[in-house]
């Protein structure tokens, strides 16, 4: 009986499994309109303080979701130690339909306990004055002859919205990640002084475009590797897509907007392309005007990878200093459905990752801060992260079912035997009519 139940719970394992694949979020797709944005369903909600002393602890390699009002200042606290680096991210996310103005966006800093900022950065709209995700991040890095944030203990996160009086007055949602970077092999080989020029002329992407439909969020971003990506985006939108990077390679990306035959209105700023980086730390973006022919725009030549980026001044090289997951976003904007309609239109990504890939700096395992053979079959095969996960569990379910089936065709063979066994006339008693043993295999099978 005892047996019965243990597959009665292998078969509900299973079936439990591939119910959780069923409830994986899938990609928004462009013909369904402009999605909101899918935030981590990993993130835990915390709220901001508007004092240190209340502020909430975020943990290492955790996302969060938060909110932030207009003209809010909101604090969140990390613990560090004296010796690693560390990163703080925040993506601010406008309700879809709001406005937002010139100058509208967040900074975010750490800052230690006399209110020293270590480092800030801030996010913006700049002229593309429409609501979609942006991005910042500020960092705790110790530093060979520097006294600034170096001893471990409490570090407050401060995170600050600036909006104009003439925007929506609506709360942003924000998704926070706090990532520690590993630790070096041997930090004093590593260089000390950022590149000062690197190849600029972009290369020529593989030709034959393949369609690729972007996600909603960093957390849906589709894999891409060197290619041309067909896709299709709605005014309003904002498509996700990532691009592993390895130490020492360098990434192109450009943008290509479709012909329309509804109008040939002029706006400018009509689709913003951004790149950021695997601590979801902003790179660059581009902006592309639009008036109804195929229009395009690419990203500045950027550096390689390497660890020596972050001495740079500019925060485009500085952005550029580790190897992982590169995200692309790209965001129509909504005015473009007032001239050419609410319909979708064509676009093209072409992307280039050039270079042999180097040795990691790090000693151990780089987590995110790295690029392995599977984060290069996803991006080969197109999945995103849930996709992956999905993958990965039907992997796992298709193992525990092959392991359940072989159960099963066993006692099914052990049944027969013994029903064959008992069939014989010396065994079966009189009136009995060949019944099968017991009244027939157990119920559980």
């Amino acid at each position: 009986m005892n047996r019965q139940r243990n597959r009665g719970r292998v078969t509900l394992a299973t079936i439990a499994a591939v119910c959780a694949v069923g409830a994986l979020p899938g990609q928004a797709h462009a013909a369904d309109g402009p999605a909101t944005y899918t935030f981590d369903p990993a993130a835990e909600a915390v709220r901001g303080a508007e004092t240190n002393a209340d502020a909430a602890e975020l943990k290492p390699g955790s996302v969060y979701k938060s909110s932030i009002g207009r003209g809010q200042k909101l604090y969140y606290r990390v613990e560090l130690d004296d010796t690693t680096d560390a990163y703080v991210s925040a993506v601010a996310v406008p309700k879809a339909g709001t406005k937002v103005a010139y100058g509208d966006g967040i900074t975010i800093s750490i800052r230690d306990l006399d209110d020293t900022r270590c480092s800030s950065e801030d996010a913006d709209f700049e002229s593309a004055e429409f609501p979609r995700p942006i991005t910042a991040y500020a960092h705790r890095t110790v530093e060979k002859g520097s006294s600034l944030c170096e001893a471990g203990g409490t570090y407050n996160v401060l995170i600050e919205r600036e909006s104009k009086a003439t925007s929506s007055p609506d709360a942003w949602g924000l998704e926070l990640r706090f990532e520690a970077e590993p630790a070096l092999k041997d930090a004093e080989s590593l260089p000390t002084e950022a590149p000062e020029d690197w190849p600029s002329a972009s290369p020529v992407p593989p030709s034959g475009k393949q369609e690729r439909p972007g996600g909603s969020s960093f957390y849906e971003a589709t894999g891409l590797e060197s290619g041309e990506w067909g896709d299709s985006i709605v005014p309003g939108q904002t498509r996700f897509y990532r691009v592993p990077v390895d130490w020492g390679q360098q990434i192109f990306a450009t943008a290509v907007l479709s012909n329309s035959k509804k109008s040939t209105e002029y706006l400018g700023n009509a689709l913003v392309m951004a790149l950021d980086n695997p601590a979801h730390g902003h790179v660059d973006n581009a902006m592309l005007s639009y008036s109804g022919g195929s229009s395009s725009v690419a990203l500045d030549p950027l550096p390689p990878v390497a660890y020596e980026n972050r001495h740079a001044a500019g925060t485009d090289t500085s952005a550029m200093r580790f190897a992982g997951w590169y995200y692309l976003s790209v965001t129509l904007s909504p005015e473009v459905a007032e001239h050419y309609g609410d319909e979708p239109i064509g676009l093209t990504l072409k992307v280039k990752v050039v270079n042999e890939s180097k040795q990691s700096p790090y000693r151990g395992d780089a987590g995110i801060f790295g690029v392995t053979d599977d984060d290069r079959d996803m991006a080969r095969s197109g999945e995103s992260a849930p996709e992956a996960v999905e993958s990965a569990t039907m992997t796992m379910v298709a193992a525990a079912g092959i392991g359940t089936g072989s159960v099963l065709v066993l006692g099914l063979g052990v049944w027969t035997v013994l029903a064959r066994r008992r069939a014989t006339p010396a065994a079966v008693p009189p009136g009995a009519g060949g019944q099968p043993p017991y009244g027939g295999p157990p119920q559980a099978w």
